[in-house]
């Protein structure tokens, strides 16, 4: 056990230590301020102060952890190594920079409260990002600094054996409709006929009738692939399904429909399920709860999880409903463009609510590849090495891998081509 003292016991302190520390660590933490619990404790042990006591192991502490509410903060970045650091600490300190005030900043997603500019849809982007600006978006900074801190603790405890933990695969399937041309209702396929005639589509037409006659398989139906991918993988695929109702920005098949339900209960069989919520859901907690009761009712089961359509969050308030609603995992957090860690962690961390200054039991899934993102890398080649490259920054630090891939993806569309072999490459990363 790890025993830290410090001047101040803080929420802010005791949420950063304990991700550091059990999440990423491994490692049991508790907090004295009480000099002589410290000196009698016979174990790893560290002061997290402006001030050192003696010659203990010791980080000069930034007020971040000691403080209430927002301020704007002035952020100095610095190489460090093979990283980057901020809040630099003085020159007693063990670690040049107060590692736990700067992954707080990063895990309250603290800039995203702040003022900044929104695209189209509301959401913060990753330009706006200070690990953007900084360039060091493509590292699990929180990840690799707390292996900075075992580090220095080997050095100091050396006797002491650390606990190891390993790299993990958590897949994504996002479903935001379940089929291109089939159960669309007469309306929609007789709109789709028409739109693909005045387009001259006419390849999409015959395909669309061969797929409505039977005669062929919908492109957007990679649903036995997925499955046969999963019965080969030892960990498991977490497939979220959109059923909110038809509007401007959700156009999934209708959940009256029986196929649909007998699809999402042939998937829950092999995967776990959760819920894309719809667009309106982000902003109104009634239809959020609407569509997590129409979840429970197909699966039999409480619903464990949610990913907002578009990538979309409004701090505080999306991670404030799912915790009244009793939703305990989230998986928005990230961004639709840009492959890197949006909350700088490959380790999934608890949401804190810095309006409240508390640690909330809803668990943040941070994803770190969107397809989408892979899109903008012209050569197939091009794609693989930036995926790889993302995988081995994860593996570095034995961290969970979160990519989130569609199942129209799979479809074999020009767009989606390869994206199969893609994914297939995430998978081979767990062997």
């Amino acid at each position: 056990m790890l025993l830290v003292y410090t001047h101040k016991i803080t929420p802010r302190l005791k949420y950063v230590f304990k991700h550091i520390c059990k999440r990423i660590l491994g490692l049991e933490v508790k907090f004295t301020s009480k000099v002589e619990d410290f000196i009698a404790h016979d174990s790893l042990k560290m002061s997290y102060a402006k001030q050192p006591l003696s010659n203990e192991l010791f980080v000069r502490s930034n007020e971040l952890l000691f403080e209430q509410g927002l301020s704007d903060i002035d952020i100095q970045v610095h190489q460090w190594d093979n990283t980057k650091g901020f809040f630099a600490a003085s020159e007693r300190s063990d670690l040049p920079f107060d590692i736990f005030a700067a992954s707080f900043y990063l895990l309250s997603r603290y800039e995203e409260y702040l003022p900044h500019v929104k695209d189209d849809y509301g959401r913060f982007m990753a330009k706006e990002s200070i690990a953007h600006k900084h360039r060091f978006l493509n590292q699990p900074v929180v990840d690799v600094w707390a292996y900075k801190l075992q580090s220095v603790l080997k050095s100091r405890f050396p006797d002491f054996d650390f606990p190891k933990r390993d790299y993990k695969l958590q897949p994504i399937i996002d479903v935001p409709s379940a089929y291109y041309f089939r159960k669309k209702g007469l309306l929609r396929t007789i709109g789709g006929t028409f739109s693909d005639l005045g387009r001259l589509r006419l390849r999409q037409l015959y395909q669309r009738y061969l797929v409505l006659m039977g005669f062929k398989r919908d492109p957007y139906d990679s649903f036995k692939w997925i499955i046969n991918k999963q019965k080969q993988s030892d960990f498991k695929f977490m497939v979220l399904f959109l059923i909110g109702d038809y509007s401007t920005y959700d156009k999934n098949i209708s959940i009256n429909k029986k196929e649909f339900v007998s699809l999402i209960k042939s998937v829950a069989d092999y995967c776990d399920i959760g819920i894309k919520a719809s667009y309106f859901a982000l902003e109104d907690i009634s239809i959020l709860k609407k569509e997590k009761l129409k979840m429970e009712a197909i699966i039999n089961t409480e619903l464990k999880a949610v990913r907002h359509s578009f990538s979309k969050l409004n701090l505080p308030q999306s991670y404030r409903n799912l915790i009244e609603l009793e939703i305990n995992e989230d998986f928005t957090m990230g961004y639709i463009d840009t492959l890197g860690f949006r909350a700088g962690t490959c380790t999934p961390f608890q949401f804190y609510d810095l309006d409240y200054e508390v640690q909330t039991p809803l668990k943040i899934n941070p994803y770190h590849c969107l397809d989408f993102a892979l899109l903008k890398y012209q050569s197939q080649l091009d794609k693989q090495e930036h995926l790889q490259k993302l995988i081995n920054e994860v593996k570095a630090v034995n961290g969970t891998f979160t990519p989130v891939f569609h199942n129209y993806t799979f479809s074999g569309f020009n767009q989606w081509e390869g994206f199969r072999a893609l994914f297939n490459l995430i998978l081979e990363s767990a062997e």
